[in-house]
């Protein structure tokens, strides 16, 4: 079964048995609960799309590990084409749910993992690259989804990991044995990590020598013994919770999560292990798929903008704003710094080249761009949304008031933008507004915006690094045509 249906994907969750815990309490059944179920709904867009001939040469690929068609998110980039339909991919499915749809990390980690082992295997002369193209066959024939995991809590971030109080704060091997390792740790913001059936996990820093114990790859089954969940809270996220909710919600189909993933000395075979104390190739890691996911940024938060760029045009209709100037402008503003993201993540890709695993890399300088990029324009993308949409957005009564047979009466006169255009469908877009830039979905559009992929920092130090600031003075001093050796004279 190379490409799963929705609902075969569905059901294959319904066989797990995860550990999850929400608001305190154990959950039995996460597929079906109210919080959880819009992000399921959003990873199930992934698989529903890749049956439509429409969107086939987006969201499938040719794998080189089977030679069968397979789910792009399970497929190893082979062309600098492939990168570029990654990002088109994700912009489609950003437009089609307006919300994280979680299987990009497991995308990115599977190609960082791919050309890294290759090349730990050469230093080393192990067999952690067979044992990966070994499993990312499992993962085609079973169209699975993984969840890349990379980001530990670090506890005192002016200590490395070995260095920690608790050594804990960092995912690490506490006992070898000859048939595998036990680990134990965190991995936090783990973002859609219930709807994943396996876990890949990375390094999240570079390390040294000291860290042997923290260089470790491995993937393990969501629901392997010694895992368990920590539901992350969102913004307006209980309002799933109430009777009837729908246009409360803003978005009411689809959604994003994230969770805290425990560790608590799980057991990993040999065949699982994919870096296992080699150190001095943690920083490859880490740095690579960092590239892959600052790339993915131009796809799926350009794809929300647009949803929210459509949302604020109707605002304005609705408000019976839109063709004054001003409204105009800020539209074409919004569309402008859309449209800057989506250049880069389509450069970086253009400008991607063959690593020696044969796997496909972007261009690392134009992926940080592209990220630091990121975490500016989809905060003002919302400011100008909010802009547009005006106050009501935030002071507007609840869709039970509007259901009131006494006041609802009352909202619909006064709450009237246009004359054509029914309050409720005034209301609804206004919701979505919301979602997007201050609900639940502003996890994904906002704040992931600044911290996923590495804060921003994270990026300019990679800037740094690879902008070649000694290449471009002697670009000018060349054409100024200074003779250094009259320095000092």
């Amino acid at each position: 079964m190379a490409l799963k249906t929705r609902e075969e994907y569905i059901e294959s969750l319904r066989k797990l048995n995860l550990k999850v815990y929400l608001m305190g309490e154990l959950i039995e059944n996460p597929v079906d609960h109210p919080m959880i179920r819009p992000s399921l709904n959003s990873v199930a867009m992934t698989y529903e799309l890749a049956h439509h001939d429409e969107y086939k040469d987006l969201m499938t690929a040719k794998s080189e590990i089977t030679g069968e068609t397979v789910n792009r998110f399970c497929h190893i980039h082979t062309s600098t084409e492939d990168l570029k339909n990654k990002v088109k991919m994700q912009r489609l499915l950003g437009q089609k749910t307006a919300s994280c749809f979680q299987r990009c990390v497991g995308m990115d980690a599977f190609n960082a993992v791919f050309s890294t082992t290759f090349e730990v295997d050469k230093a080393y002369g192990t067999e952690y690259h067979e044992r990966f193209k070994k499993y990312m066959k499992f993962v085609q024939d079973n169209d699975l989804v993984v969840d890349g995991a990379m980001t530990d809590p670090k506890g005192d971030r002016s200590c490395g990991p070995s260095q920690q109080e608790d050594p804990d704060m960092f995912l690490r091997i506490v006992e070898r044995r000859e048939d595998g390792i036990v680990v134990r740790g965190a991995k936090a913001h783990q973002t859609g990590a219930l709807n994943s059936h396996e876990h890949l996990i990375m390094p999240t820093i570079a390390l040294k020598e000291g860290d042997k114990d923290y260089a470790v790859s491995f993937a393990i089954e969501s629901d392997a013994e010694g895992i368990f969940m920590i539901y992350g809270r969102q913004s307006c996220d209980t309002r799933k919770l109430e009777e009837g909710a729908d246009i409360d919600l803003g978005n009411s189909e689809f959604g994003g999560h994230e969770v805290l993933v425990i560790f608590e000395d799980v057991f990993v075979p040999n065949e699982r292990i994919f870096m296992c104390g080699e150190y001095d190739f943690a920083g490859m890691l880490v740095e690579r798929f960092a590239g892959y996911h600052r790339q993915s940024y131009g796809g799926c938060k350009v794809g929300v903008g647009d949803v929210l760029i459509g949302a604020s045009a109707l605002c304005a209709e609705y408000n019976g704003a839109e063709k004054a100037s001003h409204v105009k402008d800020k539209l074409i503003e919004m569309t402008h710094l859309n449209e800057t993201l989506y250049s880069c993540g389509i450069a970086c890709s253009t400008e991607g080249t063959k690593t020696m695993a044969g796997n496909y890399q972007i261009d690392m300088l134009l992926a940080n761009v592209c990220k630091q990029n990121i975490t500016r324009f989809p905060y003002e993308i919302a400011r100008l949304a909010e802009d547009i949409a005006g106050g009501l957005m935030v002071t507007m009564p609840s869709e039970q008031d509007l259901r009131n047979e006494k006041i609802g009466p009352y909202i619909r006169k006064y709450f009237k933008g246009q004359n054509n255009v029914a309050t409720e469908n005034r209301m609804r877009v206004l919701r979505l507004v919301e979602n997007i830039t201050l609900g639940t979905a502003a996890v994904g559009y906002r704040t992931e915006s600044m911290h996923g992929a590495g804060s921003p920092q994270a990026q300019r130090i990679m800037i740094a690094r690879q902008g070649n600031i000694s290449g471009k003075k002697d670009f000018a001093k060349k054409i100024a045509k200074i003779d250094e050796s009259l320095n000092g004279k």
